[in-house]
């Protein structure tokens, strides 16, 4: 590299060189001071902005479908999604209904919350959303059940219930019609769960009802609108605090549900905790690696302390500068501590490494600090001015979160590399290095020193034919974009999506389109339909029974013949002696085992028998016998009455049309502005990539204007991929043409660039190896490893043809010793990122590390071997 030590740029180093001589305390005092109120500034003006809709360009297509759905119907956008699972469908549903009703009630923290499958509509109107040949069979099942639901309207308790079955079991002639195994052996569960102490409310639903009351008799799903607060770093964290406190109260009053929260705002937040837990750890152990590494660069603490003070400042100033120029950090822009903790930190450790080896030279203080400035100054500002610009590249694109992290590192470069020439010049004038000794060299050291330029031609072949070889691999390279993989699936928020992701009705990447008309709603709905991929598509017209008149005139008849009977279990359990009737219950069964001549397979008679005769053992051996006896009569019966009331209202239904919905309905389907909804759920599992990718191209051939999660991830992923494509093309080209007009010398430029190409084919094909795709979370790494190629580039490419070096010796220079321990810094800093359990930092922390590691190899290794020394 050409020097230019008669250039506007080189006098104005030497110029400032001499005022920093001049006044170091006052420039101490003052750049002290102006970090102080940035500070300050920082601290009470910076905010946080966590809406990650807000960073993509919003004129991107998919934006434009989910901003268009959101505006339409705004109560489903940001929405948690709480899961509500049990034992029994009676259980569930009570705790949903409490769970929604307490969330409904607190304005505070919620907007809204609702159950879109368990409402007054859907009870009174559920059987007739049966086909025919269900309600028929619903129907043959309860008809045969009215005697017993009859006995036990007038005998509702444990006697009662033991005595119908001792009439069906040995009156022969008042014989049952149903079938009575299901009730045995679910009565046969109840107690042998009391035995063992795991207590289970027997489920009349699904006995009687078959579980036709219920959409999903395994789950019920809440749906909240969270009031979410984006200044803050967790958005969500007062409402989903508030969420799992009700949660937790309802959980305890009912133990056999469980309540988990899941949802896009809910993985986001979790999230976020995960990056942050450990953080304070992490970090001090970070500081403390950093700090070993530039001990060993160094060997002094008078170097190492003012290497960290100019870090410190400038992470300081650069924030202050966000504030002013942005005014707010995002996910994505907050990285830039990272990358100025791995690039900021390069211009200092060359700038002490160059002044302790002048100090070793036998050089004054301040003959060694001008000496410094003047022989890397030029190489510092070169790399600030190449590095900026590659982040300035970022501005343009349509990826507003990179954007901002452009602007802010970009301007971080540069103040790092002002701390660089002042502070720390400033510092080593206050604080001058005392005699020191050349670092040692040994013959080993000796060997690794020429090793590039005694086996140049070897290194060349091989370095050409690993690129050609990368090249073939990088063909595999894959972008991840599903923004689920890149959370911890040991969280709650994460295992319950997981779980969702393989239902049918309830995939919380289910698709969503708009129609101008219900009748153009329902023309697509059908067309998705005969979709291989589709489970369902449902519009408005979708929630208007078929065939009503044939299932009401079933339904009537149902009701004529239960209607009464099911009113009367509103009362509470009649008193009656349930250890009497536990042992009769026994010498019932006893009977009929020996007489077999009950349909009843007889063991299931004896598995019952022995259950009984055990569980009469157990309550009597309890402090409180009856108390015992009491909750086994509840655990069996305690659920009836709530299926009684549901089967009730369920035969009050009636005709109705689309006129008829209630608003709670119809508002979630047609939006004010007269748009309408189109729900498309999927067939298959969607934890599986390719049945994603499968389910989202076969919905975007019938309508493109849907959105939904799996699209947004899809589209994300190709915007972010088009846009640090662009970014990197530009920031780049503007590189190789920067460093050609600098240098005026194309073996120069090509040196520095192909090092760093070479460094960029084995890092992206090692990855690909490892099964460590790009995602929205480690490619925010690639600002940081180009800078640093391109960095470690200029200062070899300019030792090499610098006056004070014999080129030979590159290898045990300082800049060598800088490029290496300026990168161990950043590896020893960032690779602890691997081993953390959030996916995405781990992928980052991974590729940090591989990335950081080639950089090394080919700084210090390959580009020697392409110049023109020779041993």
């Amino acid at each position: 590299m050409t020097q230019h030590h008669d250039t506007l740029i080189h006098r104005l180093l030497l110029w400032w060189d001499r005022q920093v001589l001049r006044f170091p305390w006052t420039l101490l005092i003052l750049t002290t001071t102006l970090s102080g109120f940035s500070l300050h500034y920082t601290i009470n003006n910076l905010g946080f902005n966590t809406d990650t809709t807000q960073m993509l360009s919003p004129d991107l297509p998919f934006q434009i479908n989910r901003f268009r759905l959101n505006e339409a119907f705004p109560e489903d956008a940001a929405a948690i999604m709480l899961v509500v699972d049990g034992e029994t469908p009676e259980q569930i549903s009570q705790a949903a209904a409490e769970l929604a009703q307490r969330l409904s009630r607190d304005k505070e923290h919620f907007e809204s919350a609702i159950i879109p499958t368990d409402n007054a509509f859907f009870k009174q109107h559920a059987l007739l959303f049966l086909s025919l040949d269900e309600l028929d069979d619903l129907s043959k099942k309860l008809t045969d059940a009215q005697p017993f639901i009859g006995y036990l309207a007038q005998h509702y308790n444990l006697e009662g219930l033991f005595e119908i079955i001792r009439q069906a079991l040995e009156e022969k002639d008042k014989s049952l019609p149903m079938n009575l195994t299901p009730l045995l052996t679910a009565i046969d569960d109840t107690i042998d769960r009391r035995l063992n102490q795991n207590p289970r409310y027997l489920s009349w639903q699904n006995l009687l009802a078959d579980h036709r009351l219920n959409t999903e008799s395994k789950r019920s799903i809440v749906i909240a609108k969270p009031k979410l607060i984006f200044t803050d770093i967790m958005p969500a964290d007062y409402a989903l605090s508030a969420a799992r406190s009700v949660s937790q109260s309802i959980m305890q009053e009912n133990p056999a549900v469980r309540i988990r929260i899941t949802g896009e705002t809910a993985l986001q937040h979790e999230e976020l905790e995960t990056v942050s837990e450990g953080a304070i750890i992490s970090g001090i152990l970070s500081l403390l690696l950093v700090c070993a590494s530039l001990w060993l660069s160094f060997r002094s603490v008078k170097l190492l302390l003012t290497t960290l003070i100019a870090l410190i400042m400038g992470l300081i100033l650069t924030a202050g500068f966000a504030t002013i120029a942005v005014g707010h950090l995002n996910i994505i822009s907050v990285a830039f501590a990272v990358l100025y903790i791995g690039l900021g930190v390069d211009y200092a450790t060359h700038l002490c490494l160059r002044y302790r080896e002048c100090r070793a030279a036998g050089m004054n203080n301040e003959g060694a600090i001008t000496e410094s400035i003047n022989s890397i100054g030029f190489s510092l500002f070169l790399c600030a001015l190449t590095t900026a610009i590659g982040f300035l590249g970022f501005i343009p694109t349509d990826y507003s979160g990179v954007s901002e992290l452009g602007i802010i590192s970009s301007a971080g470069m540069f103040i790092g590399l002002g701390l660089s020439l002042s502070i720390v010049p400033a510092l080593l004038k206050v604080m001058p290095l005392g005699k020191t000794a050349p670092f040692r060299s040994s013959q080993l050291s000796s060997v690794i020193a020429h090793f590039p330029f005694r086996h140049a031609k070897a290194i060349r072949i091989v370095s050409v034919l690993l690129a050609i070889a990368s090249a073939a691999v990088l063909t595999q390279l894959e972008f991840d974009s599903s923004t689920f993989n890149l959370r911890d699936p040991s969280r709650e928020s994460a295992s319950t999506f997981k779980e969702l992701l393989s239902s049918r009705n309830e995939s919380p990447y289910s698709l969503t389109g708009l129609a101008d008309s219900l009748a153009e709603a329902d023309r697509r709905a059908e067309a998705l339909r005969a979709l291989p991929t589709i489970h369902e598509a449902l519009t408005l017209s979708s929630f208007v029974a078929s065939d009503q008149e044939d299932k009401l005139y079933r339904i009537e008849e149902l009701d004529m013949i239960l209607g009464a009977q099911l009113k009367q279990f509103g009362k509470p359990l009649l008193a009656n002696d349930q250890r009497d009737a536990a042992i009769r219950f026994a010498v019932t069964l006893q009977k009929a085992i020996d007489e077999s001549t009950t349909s009843v397979p007889i063991p299931v008679l004896e598995t019952l028998l022995a259950r009984i005769n055990s569980y009469i053992e157990f309550a009597d051996r309890q402090p409180q016998p009856d108390a015992e006896y009491s909750q086994l009569e509840q655990n069996i019966l305690g659920l009836l009455p709530y299926t009684m009331q549901r089967l009730s209202i369920s035969l009050t239904a009636q005709t109705y049309d689309l006129e008829d919905l209630p608003p709670y309905i119809s508002d979630h389907w047609q939006s004010k502005t007269g748009l309408y909804k189109i729900m498309i759920t999927p067939d298959k599992n969607l934890n599986i990539a390719s049945h994603r990718q499968a389910f989202v191209n076969d919905v975007q051939s019938i309508d493109t204007s849907v959105s939904g999660l799996p699209i947004i991830d899809k589209a994300s992923g190709n915007a972010i991929i088009q846009s640090f494509v662009e970014a990197f093309a530009c920031a780049f080209a503007a590189i190789v043409v920067l460093m050609l007009i600098i240098t005026r010398n194309i073996r120069d430029t090509l040196l520095m660039i192909g090092s760093l190409l070479l460094a960029t084919l084995l890092t992206g094909a090692t990855n690909v190896l490892l099964n460590n795709p790009f995602n929205f979370a480690n490619i925010i790494a690639l600002p940081l490893l180009m800078g640093m190629g391109v960095d470690s580039g200029i200062h070899v490419v300019h030792r090499l043809h610098s006056h004070w070096s014999n080129g030979v010796d590159l290898l045990q220079s300082s800049t060598a010793r800088g490029v290496l321990f300026s990168s161990l810094t950043t590896l020893c800093s960032f690779s602890s990122l691997a081993f953390t359990p959030h996916p995405g930092t781990s992928s980052m922390g991974l590729l940090l590390a591989i990335g950081i590691s080639f950089t090394i190899i080919c700084t210090l290794i390959v580009l020697p071997a392409f110049s023109r020394h020779k041993i």
